[in-house]
């Protein structure tokens, strides 16, 4: 049997009449930059996020790179962050002219640690920026505590949590922004690049509104330097007809998530960690990952078997080449740098079937470190 990684055509095929309905709407109206069928979209993903105000976007990174810009971020600034996730969160930082200031996660959710927040700040400090790791939230309570009590603006990033929820109420729904990615392969992704900006505030969504559109509220009339950070018509028309399906999706892929974590507790006594659900946490699991200290040679032993992988991250941040200037070294974040070297993501995707798991699982249990 072959297990793909993800199998994106498989979703594609089951919603081609309506993609392919709603994108010939658009090539009809010809309303490629922008346009109804963004608007619509920005109305519909703010409700089912629960907050007021949805701005669309060209991709995720744009999204946080304007949050930056909304929150007066620039040179000489700090803006506090994790070591271990995509890099875009800290591009979103660097674009500004500030620092990047990474605090350790926590070794079980992955995320950034709260407890080691306020020993991070400084009088540079700017702004937080967490990130809802793999679908799971951050734990959101002792940072905004923190937050305020030091006045502090909280931006999340949500590009990888679609829907997931903390002590139930929305992601997207306690910072200031929240900027989410509509790449492909997230839990609601676009035919190409897309993202958004969230916020309750009346003067930040206007404010983005003008920076995506190249600092324009009317046409030729160009009140602050902007960006073409725009959102295509035809990306609002497809998340459009994917955003009907997302509860649905994110409930799969955490009927997935329980049953692997039924198949592989076994395996846990070899080495596996499996992935925790915090307790105030709801996870959408835009990923799965299991942490091996043989994890080469566990990937190695799955691909032999036909079961796709893959790695997020196996290098943290904080020891990337491109910020060598801000001189970090091995060992100064130690649990993300143990995780970086651990994880493994397996396949999780809403079309994966029942025998598919298990396969996968029966792999993972016969290995033998």
């Amino acid at each position: 049997m072959n297990v793909p990684y993800f199998d994106l055509p498989a979703q594609i095929r089951a919603l081609r009449p309506d993609l392919d309905a709603a994108i010939a709407r658009t090539l009809d109206s010809c309303a490629f930059c922008l346009g109804p069928d963004v608007a619509g979209f920005e109305r519909d993903f703010a409700a089912f996020v629960g907050s007021p105000h949805c701005i669309g976007m060209n991709s995720g990174t744009s999204a946080l790179h304007v949050a930056m810009q909304l929150l007066k971020v620039g040179p000489g600034d700090e803006v506090i962050t994790t070591p271990f996730t995509f890099i875009a969160t800290s591009w979103a930082i660097v674009y500004t002219g500030a620092r990047p200031v990474f605090v350790d996660i926590d070794e079980s959710t992955m995320t950034l640690d709260p407890k080691l927040l306020e020993r991070a700040i400084t009088p540079r400090t700017k702004a937080v920026m967490p990130v809802h790791l793999y679908g799971h939230p951050f734990d959101v309570d002792p940072i905004l505590a923190v937050c305020r009590r030091r006045h502090l603006p909280l931006v999340e990033d949500a590009a990888q949590a679609h829907g997931a929820r903390y002590r139930g109420a929305g992601i997207g729904t306690f910072g200031e922004m929240t900027g989410f990615s509509f790449y492909p392969g997230k839990n609601l992704g676009g035919c190409g690049e897309g993202g958004a900006l969230v916020t309750a505030n009346a003067e930040f969504d206007a404010g983005a509104r003008s920076l995506r559109d190249h600092g324009s509220h009317v046409r030729y009339h160009h009140d602050e330097v902007g960006y073409n950070y725009r959102m295509d018509g035809i990306q609002g028309a497809v998340l459009g007809v994917k955003l009907k399906h997302l509860a649905a999706w994110n409930a799969a892929r955490r009927r997935i998530a329980h049953r692997y974590h039924e198949l592989l507790a076994p395996a846990a006594a070899a080495g596996l960690r499996l992935p925790r659900e915090a307790a105030w946490a709801e996870s959408v699991y835009h990923l799965y990952v299991v942490r091996h200290p043989a994890r080469d040679r566990l990937k190695e032993h799955l691909a032999a078997r036909g079961i796709g992988t893959a790695l997020h991250y196996p290098l943290p941040l904080h020891l990337q080449k491109c910020f060598a200037h801000l001189g970090h070294k091995a060992g100064d974040f130690p649990v993300a740098e143990r995780a970086a070297h651990e994880c493994l993501s397996l396949p999780v995707f809403p079309e994966l079937t029942d025998a598919q798991v298990e396969y996968v699982a029966a792999a993972i249990r016969d290995f033998k470190a």
